[in-house]
Parts: C-alpha cells; sequence; structure tokens
C-alpha cells in the first residue's frame, strides 16, 4: 500500500474535505555501490579535513553558508528548525485560475490527492465543477516544513497536485527566445505545419520505455549469470545543419510516408494473425 505523505482538509469556502496525498510519480533509475575492484568489497567514505589534516567524524560537521572565499557563517540545526513553518492539516484555496494560465514550467512535484470516505461528496462537488468550468486552485499547504504554493486540477476522474516553484526559482536565461526577429517564409511555415500534422498522433505514454534502463537490466542478468560479453556500441545520429529548410521538410515528409508505408503491411499481418488465433480458440 502506497505511504501518506500529508493528511488534513483542503478547504473551499465553507466546505472542508478531508483529504490524503500520495507520490504520483516518481524516476526511477538502477543505483550503483562503489566497490574496490581488488577485492569486491564495497568501500566506505570518509570526510577529510585538509587545515587539520585528518579524517573527521560526521559528529564533528556543521553547516555553512559560504559568505566569501574561505569564511562561512555557521548554523545550528535547531536555529534552523526555529525557522520552520508549523505543520498544519489545513489548504485553503485560495483562488480558482484558468488551467492554461499556470505555465507547467511552474509544476514541480505531482501527487496524487485521495478523499476520506466523510469528504466523498464535496470531493465529487469540487472534482465536477473544475472539469466543467477548466479550472485549476491555488492553495497553500506546509508540506515537509516548507509552506509551498500547489496546483490543483482535474486529471483521470480525480485531483491531483502540483506544487509549484515560486517566480525567484524559474531560471531567466538571457541567450533563450531571442530568435523572434528572424523572417521566415510563408512557403516554409506551411510546409512545416505540413509535416507537424504527419506526425501528429494521440499521445500514448505507455509506447515509451526508458531503453537505457532496460539494457543495463539486461546486462547486469548476463554477467550474473556468467556470461562472457562484447562491448556494444550504439551509432549515434550525426545531424548535419540544415542548409535548406524546403528540401530538408520535404524530405523529411518523404521519409514519414516511406515509413507508415512500411508500418501498414505489419499491421495487416498482426490483424490477420489475431483473427486466425480467434477462429482456432
Amino acid at each position: 500500500m502506497a505511504s501518506t505523505v500529508w493528511k488534513g482538509y483542503v478547504s473551499f469556502g465553507l466546505i472542508s474535505v478531508p483529504i490524503r496525498l500520495f507520490v504520483a510519480a516518481r524516476e526511477e533509475h538502477i543505483g550503483f555501490n562503489q566497490i574496490h575492484k581488488e577485492c569486491g568489497t564495497r568501500v566506505k567514505q570518509q570526510l577529510y579535513c585538509p587545515h587539520d589534516e585528518r579524517v573527521v567524524e560526521r559528529s564533528e560537521l556543521a553547516k555553512g553558508y559560504q559568505v566569501d572565499k574561505d569564511t562561512y557563517v555557521l548554523v545550528t540545526d535547531e536555529e534552523l528548525k526555529s525557522l520552520e513553518a508549523e505543520s498544519s492539516e489545513s489548504m485553503e484555496i485560495q483562488q480558482f485560475v484558468k488551467l492554461d494560465d499556470v505555465d507547467p514550467v511552474y509544476y514541480q512535484t505531482s501527487y496524487y490527492t485521495v478523499p476520506e470516505d466523510p469528504g466523498r461528496r464535496a470531493y465529487a462537488l469540487i472534482l465536477q465543477g473544475m472539469e466543467q468550468l477548466k479550472l485549476g486552485a491555488i492553495a497553500k499547504i506546509t508540506l515537509h516544513q516548507r509552506e509551498q504554493i500547489v496546483m490543483i486540477r482535474p486529471y483521470n476522474k480525480g485531483l491531483v497536485l502540483h506544487t509549484l516553484y515560486y517566480p525567484a526559482e524559474v531560471r531567466q536565461i538571457a541567450e533563450y527566445g531571442q530568435d523572434e526577429d528572424l523572417k521566415l517564409q510563408k512557403a516554409e511555415v506551411d510546409l512545416a505545419e505540413q509535416f507537424m500534422k504527419q506526425l501528429t498522433a494521440k499521445f500514448e505514454p505507455e509506447q515509451f520505455k526508458d531503453e537505457y534502463q532496460t539494457r543495463v537490466e539486461e546486462l547486469i542478468e548476463r554477467k550474473e549469470a556468467g556470461m562472457v560479453l562484447k562491448s556494444e556500441k550504439h551509432p549515434k545520429k550525426h545531424m548535419a545543419p540544415v542548409i535548406n529548410l524546403m528540401d530538408a521538410l520535404k524530405k523529411s515528409m518523404e521519409q514519414q510516408e516511406e515509413a507508415v508505408g512500411k508500418k501498414e503491411p505489419q499491421r495487416a499481418t498482426a490483424t490477420k494473425t489475431a483473427t486466425r488465433r480467434k477462429k482456432a480458440s
């Protein structure tokens, strides 16, 4: 059973809905330990002080904020703890917004909200209203001892909550968005849009897999079985700079049409095979 991240009430005017938060998505990757090659033992990390020229224990450590090249302000855990926001069991909706008004660049971590039994009817009322009006809700919550702004929005028959970055946390890059003065020919734009339409399809996340992780898992399984492995190199695509946009777009469309043409016979064969299996069964 999934563990609860937060338990409390989301309030909407005089309506309070008891809910629980569960992590909606988490990055997956294969972890490795640092091993001494000579004996196969996992190594231990040590903390070394270059001033005293000795290994120090973790009990001797303190948090320090660098204010100059070799100058640090030391801060204790107790001092930091006194600044933490008090834990709260209430999350009040501050306002409703059009979903398109909140750019996804502000989305941080996603959580599923699940209503407790006494609040299911009120939860359904808020969900249905937000779905029909295509609205999201902005609220405040204290999560992990930090006050955060969150966005609540309808998703797949429920309400999902996203913690939001503060504006100061969204980086500004001077080089970004500097090509707005480029003049494009209408024929180039039309052909590019035609190619985009050719590639447009329904988003089906199930079709995307982490192929690198799969290859790493297979590598570990083969090595565990004692197999001698040959190094495999996956060729990289070397993309040449586009000289003529029109020629590049036309060639891209031709390649896409060829690829689709090759897939059609495969689909037809798969359909026939499935039909034969049904008849046989």
